[in-house]
């Protein structure tokens, strides 16, 4: 097994006994951010698959960790995330895009 996990992964394993053995170690800086994609794809097919709402924290909480790789906060990301809606609009009407000529 080799994934990215949460920072307190290894403790909450250690406090509750469920593995006996077990190794981690710290990322590099490439191997992280290579891993936050591969973990970002993996949350995303959760949520598909179980369609629960509680998977979008998941993937949310990837995406936090991703934008602070390129230095970019939180708030920093959701005005960004307000101009692009601003210019291209949400996805609150709807909108299906059948053909394009």
């Amino acid at each position: 097994m080799r994934k990215l996990v949460r920072d307190n992964i290894p403790g909450i394993i250690q406090r509750k006994k469920i593995m006996n053995d077990f190794e981690f170690h710290i990322a590099s800086n490439e191997e992280y951010r290579n891993e936050l994609k591969k973990k970002l794809q993996e949350e995303v097919d959760e949520f598909i698959s179980s369609d629960d709402p509680l998977e979008l924290v998941d993937i949310l909480e990837v995406i936090y960790a991703l934008a602070n790789e390129f230095d970019i906060s939180k708030e920093g990301l959701e005005t960004m995330r307000k101009k692009k809606e601003f210019i291209n609009g949400s996805f609150k009407k709807r909108i299906i895009l059948k053909k394009i000529k």
